[in-house]
C-alpha cells in the first residue's frame, strides 16, 4: 500500500488504502508472548525502514535470507526534529564509534535541471 512521504510509514484508514494499525498494546502483547522477531519485522521493514523494505523484497524474490533491518525512518525524523531544536544527537555502536545514518547533504551541488524555474517561459 501507500506510504507517508515524511515518515515513510504505511498510511492508515480504509479511504487511503492504508494498512492495519499495530498499536502500543499489540506491541506489549507480542513482547509478553516472546515474539521478538515478528515484533522487529513489524516495527521496521513492514513499517518505515525504507532500505530494509527494499532489501527484504529483493531477498524474497531471489530466495535468499532476509538481512538485518536498518534504522526506521521515524527515528531519522526524530533526530532531525531534535537537531532543529539545537540538540546534538549522536548514535554510537558497541565500540563507541559514531554511526552516520542521516545523509549529510549540506555540501551537495544541485545538478542543472535544464528547466526554467522562474515562472517565465521563453524570452519575454
Amino acid at each position: 500500500g501507500p506510504y507517508s512521504l515524511i515518515t515513510q510509514q504505511p498510511l492508515g484508514g480504509k479511504a487511503q488504502f492504508g494498512g492495519q494499525r499495530f498499536g502500543e498494546m499489540e506491541v506489549w502483547a507480542l513482547e509478553a508472548y516472546g515474539a521478538a522477531n515478528i515484533l522487529q519485522e513489524i516495527l521496521t521493514v513492514k513499517s518505515d525502514d525504507v532500505v530494509g523494505r527494499v532489501k527484504t523484497y529483493e531477498a524474497i524474490v531471489k530466495g535468499e535470507n532476509i538481512m538485518e533491518p536498518g534504522v526506521p525512518e521515524s527515528f531519522k525524523v526524530l533526530v532531525k526534529e531534535l537537531q532543529s531544536l539545537g540538540i546534538n544527537v549522536e548514535v554510537l555502536n558497541e565500540d563507541e564509534q559514531k554511526i552516520q545514518f542521516v545523509e549529510d547533504t549540506s555540501n551537495d551541488v544541485m545538478p542543472e535541471l535544464g528547466i526554467n524555474l522562474s515562472g517565465f517561459e521563453g524570452d519575454h
